[in-house]
């Protein structure tokens, strides 16, 4: 049905300064599992993940306990548990100094001394965030409904992962970009990647793209500009006659300046079936790409998963 409340209406106008501003403040959290943690493929242990309350890290195991820190879009706080309990501290309209403040006042009250790369990644200029004084706006009915959008998103994404045999991904969210993604793989290396991504070492970005990828993911908007929120699908390396295929829905268009499709946020929204809609272009992207670039899709790819059922070997 159309208007499903599920999909909740984003504005770039109303709700752009409040997801901006968490843009910002989820590089401070998201600086804690990459100090600690040990590398995983692709950065994977370094993202943050959608609950029903907001974004999470994954279990930290510092030395002085393992540990999670959370944006509690809910219930508005920043939110640090551990073995022992929870402590939080409120998440409002405030500076990146002070955010960066709060989150490390929790960590050290709970005893952990962890030090970080203390400025932003993937945004440019990268002000360090403890001289990050601008005031920064957080609304609470803007966060909601960031949430709901996550949520819808991250339970259409996690459908469309179940169809995969081969190597995938998680649905994670990355904090320098500010996006939920997830990434098929074909299996094999992909050419050296000429980095180039602003105030990110090009060691991250190649590692990050080590193999042949298709990946989709939801840009509700950031930090770094103007304009979403949209979802997006793109193949590195690029297949030639990508740009020209033939996708769905019919909202659907390739953007030649970001160099892959892109299908507005509103599109979904207002579709009569907004899941529907969005699994149309996940698998239409997908199979141009990985039949423009010779994928073994007979052996990577499976049925849709459902509840209780194991798949057939």
């Amino acid at each position: 049905m159309a208007n499903d409340p599920r999909w909740p209406a984003l504005s770039a106008e109303r709700d752009g300064p409040t997801i901006a501003a968490l843009h910002l403040f989820s590089q401070v959290i998201g600086k804690v599992p990459t100090a600690v943690l040990p590398w995983r493929n692709h950065g994977w242990h370094l993202t943050l993940h959608v609950g029903p309350r907001g974004l999470s890290t994954e279990p930290v195991h510092a030395e002085g306990g393992t540990f999670t820190l959370a944006f509690d879009l809910a219930g508005h706080q920043i939110v640090y548990e551990d073995t022992s309990g929870r402590a939080t501290a409120p998440l409002a309209s405030m500076s990146v100094a002070d955010f960066h403040r709060s989150v490390f006042d929790l960590l050290k009250a709970a005893g952990h001394d962890i030090a970080i790369h203390a400025a932003p990644n993937e945004i440019d200029p990268a002000i360090p965030f403890d001289e990050d004084t601008a005031p920064r706006t957080y609304d609470p009915a803007s966060a909601r409904r960031l949430l709901g959008a996550l949520l819808s998103a991250d339970r259409v994404f996690r459908l469309f992962r179940s169809s995969f045999l081969g190597k995938v991904s998680p649905v994670h969210f990355f904090w320098g970009s500010f996006d939920l993604a997830v990434t098929r793989f074909s299996g094999r290396t992909a050419p050296r990647h000429p980095g180039g991504i602003p105030n990110l070492p090009d060691d991250v970005t190649r590692e990050a793209y080590s193999h042949e990828v298709s990946s989709a993911g939801f840009w509700p908007g950031g930090a770094g500009g103007p304009g979403g929120p949209f979802f997006y699908s793109y193949a590195y390396p690029t297949p030639d006659g990508f740009a020209a295929a033939k996708v769905a829905p019919e909202a659907a268009r390739f953007d030649t300046t970001l160099g892959e499709f892109i299908l507005d946020y509103e599109a979904v929204r207002t579709a009569p079936d907004p899941d529907a809609a969005l699994l149309a272009f996940l698998d239409s992207t997908y199979a141009a790409a990985a039949d423009l670039a010779g994928w073994d899709r007979a052996a990577l790819e499976c049925a849709t998963g459902h509840p209780g059922i194991p798949r057939a070997v």
